[in-house]
Order: structure tokens, then C-alpha cells, then sequence
């Protein structure tokens, strides 16, 4: 074993362990603490709040970074080293088109921030459907410009949906949860705008999430015929529509 497939083995295994720290505290904040939350009263809230959060924060944030740190390695190791990111019969390779796409795969987080920013996000369903239309635009253009393998685009389309993420995490949810936190703690109400932005940001961490998780074993086990990106898209939606109902059982769950 050199010491590139070392490497290989060893991001692997953390990436997948970061990876469940943070996705289940993910959950964790949205399909439990957040309707718990809802329950507690001005004293208990000062009390909980102040011990709970920094600590899970602390563990959600650093799982994030982690994970994306090691998962960008592992894209350099496999990908882009490994010679995956083009099929055999591809001889344009390394085209205009391939390397724009690489890096709207990178910097699709300023779009999504801004769209997140407006009155569309306001709606879910509307904001569902726009982000639709831009999944299945940022597919395609993987395959048809940048003339992506499966697995490569595949596994793209991941990388897009976990920088987001973690983007989310660490640019606006963490920032905002530490000026929640202060104010609970010193007895005064935290800022409402910044209260609605971390709680939608979160959510749509949750909505991409089971996507993620499709692209990271999709891009081992698809068969050729399902091999395409009407099919991805198809799995996007499914994962939105289960994360969903999810949502509408957390609802619905009660103490004793």
C-alpha cells in the first residue's frame, strides 16, 4: 500500500465518521430539539439553552468542517487524480466546459445565499421548485459541457450539495447561534430575524442532506441503464419529499 492509497483509506474513514457526527446532530436540531425547544419557558430556556447548544454546536460545526475537508481529499485522490472524472471514449478531457463546471460546483453557494436572502425563501414550495430547475441545470451542464463520467457528475452534484452545507454551518448558522445563545443567557430576547435565518438554514441542510448521502453511494452501485442525470434528479426529489414527511412526524411527536 503507498502512501496515496494510505491516505485514500484513512479520509475515508473519517470522512464517514465526521460525516455521522454531524448529519445526526443535524437531525438531532431539527427533528427534536427544535419542537423540545418550543415547550420551555423563559426561565427553563435560559437555563437549557446556554449549556446544551455550545456544547452540540461545537461538535455539529467541527463535524462539518471535517467532513468537507475530508471529502474535498478524497475528490482530489479519486477523482481527479484517479482518473474517474471522465469516461474512456471522452477526448476532450479537461475542456473549458469541465473546468467552469468544477468551480460553479464550489462557488454555487453565493447564488444559493442570495436566493436564500429573498422573499422566495419565504415559501417552501416555490423555493423547492427554483432550486429544482438549478439542480437539474447544474446536472445537466455536468454532463453535456463539462462531459463528466456518471460517477464524476454524481458524485459533483454531492460536493455542490455538502460545500453548501457547510458553508450554511459555518457562515450563518454558527455566527447567528452564538448571538442566540448570549441573549437567551443574559435574560433578553434574541434577535428574531436572526432566529428565522439560522432555523431556515438549518432546514435546508436537512432538505439537502438525503441527497448528499443518495450521490456518496450512488456513485458505487448505480447500474449503467439508470446511469443519467434525469435519473439523479429523480433521487433529489425523493430525498426532499422523505425529509419532509420526516418533518411532519417530528411535528406530531410528544413527551410524556
Amino acid at each position: 500500500m503507498d502512501w496515496m492509497e494510505l491516505v485514500s483509506v484513512l479520509s475515508r474513514w473519517l470522512h464517514v465518521a465526521a460525516g455521522i457526527l454531524w448529519i445526526g446532530l443535524l437531525y438531532f436540531f431539527n427533528f427534536v430539539n427544535a419542537q423540545f425547544a418550543a415547550t420551555l419557558d423563559g426561565d427553563s430556556k435560559k437555563k437549557v439553552v446556554p449549556e446544551l447548544l455550545p456544547r452540540t454546536l461545537y461538535w455539529f460545526r467541527w463535524g462539518a468542517a471535517y467532513t468537507w475537508i475530508t471529502g474535498i481529499l478524497l475528490l482530489l485522490l479519486v477523482y481527479y487524480h484517479g482518473g474517474l472524472m471522465f469516461e474512456a471514449d471522452n477526448i476532450d478531457g479537461w475542456s473549458t466546459g469541465a473546468i467552469v463546471m468544477v468551480a460553479a460546483t464550489f462557488l454555487m453557494f453565493a447564488l444559493y445565499d442570495q436566493l436564500a436572502k429573498t422573499g422566495i425563501a419565504k415559501n417552501n414550495r416555490v423555493f423547492a421548485l427554483v432550486a429544482l430547475i438549478l439542480v437539474a441545470a447544474f446536472v445537466y451542464l455536468l454532463e453535456t459541457w463539462g462531459k463528466f463520467s456518471f460517477r464524476a457528475y454524481n458524485i459533483h452534484l454531492g460536493v455542490m450539495f455538502g460545500t453548501l452545507m457547510a458553508a450554511n454551518v459555518w457562515m450563518r448558522i454558527w455566527p447567528a447561534q452564538k448571538k442566540i445563545v448570549t441573549a437567551i443567557k443574559e435574560g433578553t430576547p434574541p434577535d428574531a430575524n436572526l432566529v428565522a435565518m439560522a432555523g431556515l438554514r438549518s432546514r435546508h441542510n436537512t432538505y439537502m442532506s438525503v441527497p448528499l448521502v443518495w450521490t456518496m453511494i450512488n456513485a458505487h452501485t448505480a447500474v449503467p441503464a439508470a446511469s443519467s442525470w434525469f435519473y439523479l434528479l429523480g433521487a433529489v426529489v425523493v430525498g426532499w419529499a422523505a425529509v419532509a414527511l420526516v418533518y411532519g412526524k417530528a411535528g406530531k411527536l410528544k413527551g410524556f
